[in-house]
């Protein structure tokens, strides 16, 4: 199911329109949506439907934010999250977990991983691409 959500102002600061996002998400219609919206913002976009797959665009295209799902169909996303902020080639991107699990203590075990931020699914889009600004301009 695709939701509408209202039109966005294009960034007008130099480094978000420069900044770009790894999305890793298996349901192809979430990544799609938020690929599209993050283009129309002045991101360059990428996306990953796997863990491995996330970890090796994370290693050879280096972008400046993952937006990383828990569900992945290979790797546990936390796993994904701690390779990635485990490794020297990319413990200096930031993640954000954008998923739908829910147990008691996911945000405490998201950010012992690495993760900036933890965004349940579903989410308020000018939420989300608040906390993107917020960590990319190296305020989270």
């Amino acid at each position: 199911m695709i939701r509408m959500v209202p039109e966005l102002e294009p960034l007008q600061d130099e480094w978000e329109t420069k900044s770009s996002v790894l999305i890793v998400d298996d349901d192809e219609d979430q990544s799609s949506l938020l690929e599209y919206r993050l283009q129309q913002l002045g991101f360059k976009t990428l996306a990953a439907r796997d863990g491995s797959q996330a970890v090796d665009f994370a290693r050879s295209a280096h972008p400046d934010l993952i937006l990383l799902d828990l569900r992945l169909p290979d790797i546990d996303g936390l796993r994904v999250c701690q390779t990635i902020t485990d490794s020297p080639d990319t413990c200096d991107i930031p993640v954000i977990i954008v998923s739908a699990v829910e147990t008691p203590d996911i945000v405490r075990v998201s950010r012992a991983a690495g993760s900036q931020f933890y965004v349940r699914k579903p989410y308020d889009p000018n939420v989300l691409f608040a906390l993107i600004r917020q960590t990319l301009s190296g305020d989270a």
